[in-house]
């Protein structure tokens, strides 16, 4: 497994929403504009007392599947290197929809640490069509790479449906022992909406040994302290943002000092 980035538990991992990008029937033609938001926010995050930053392209709809092409694999490798160069916090990167192989090589060629994947050994309907599992195309990215990412992965991916539903331990089990992944995450059914406290503490028993577990959707100040028993991180993106879309330090501060009672710094 790869080494975790972060250097205390539970972490805090903040959300910058870029896009439209090149590539996107909708992109308005400056890529500058998502450079300056990207970094903007990070700085934020790190300065509101954020444990990493992970750059999606959630701006991006309608999202392709599985493969994001050359144009966008390229503005996001610009923007995520000029994110790495302002923070001195892990950056990461999520190439939607489910394009795990292409977030890993922006990550490497960028100087990101860590990656986030949709449907990594699960197959799932989502309204891009069916996601398959990109494990296998991942891992020969990384091996023609010499290099790895610290590799989360959705189970039961919010704004999606398993195609077959399976067991949760089998679910969780394949996604780190046949799939790969470092941490497994665990959403609501949709972006800023929460999963229950009794599924994550479901998901943490079932969890193979060294693998974190994170909680990757609907997390706020008055709802954070019946997960922090559980989770290892949270990913929190829909909170942070003032109404344009912005984050604040002010707000990354407030979760933060949520979860610092339970911090523990990694030796």
């Amino acid at each position: 497994m790869t080494e975790r980035p972060f250097k205390r538990l539970p972490y805090l991992i903040a959300v910058s929403h870029i896009g439209p990008l090149p590539g996107n029937p909708r992109y308005g033609g400056s890529l500058e504009e998502a450079v300056e938001k990207a970094v903007a926010d990070a700085r934020a995050a790190e300065e509101g007392g954020a444990d990493g930053i992970i750059v999606e392209n959630y701006l991006d709809s309608p999202y392709p599947r599985d493969e994001a092409g050359p144009l966008k694999v390229a503005a996001m490798a610009v923007i995520v290197r000029e994110v790495v160069k302002a923070v001195t916090i892990p950056v990461g990167v999520s190439l939607l929809r489910n394009c795990g192989p292409e977030a890993a090589a922006i990550a490497h060629a960028a100087g990101a640490s860590f990656i986030r994947v949709n449907a990594l050994a699960q197959a799932v309907v989502s309204d891009q069509g069916i996601l398959e599992p990109v494990a296998y195309r991942l891992a020969a990215a990384e091996a023609l790479m010499r290099w790895s990412p610290y590799v989360m992965a959705d189970v039961n991916v919010k704004h999606a449906a398993p195609l077959a539903p399976r067991p949760l331990r089998e679910v969780i089990e394949e996604t780190v022992v046949r799939g790969g992944a470092d941490a497994v995450i665990v959403t609501g059914p949709a972006t800023g909406k929460p999963p229950t406290p009794e599924e994550v503490a479901e998901a943490r028993k079932h969890l193979p040994p060294k693998a974190d577990l994170v909680v990757g959707s609907g997390m706020a100040p008055d709802n954070i302290r019946h997960y922090i028993d559980h989770a290892d991180g949270f990913i929190v993106g829909t909170y942070l943002k003032d109404e344009k879309g912005i984050i604040r330090a002010e707000k990354v501060k407030r979760i933060a000092d949520a979860i610092r009672p339970s911090n523990t710094q990694i030796s």
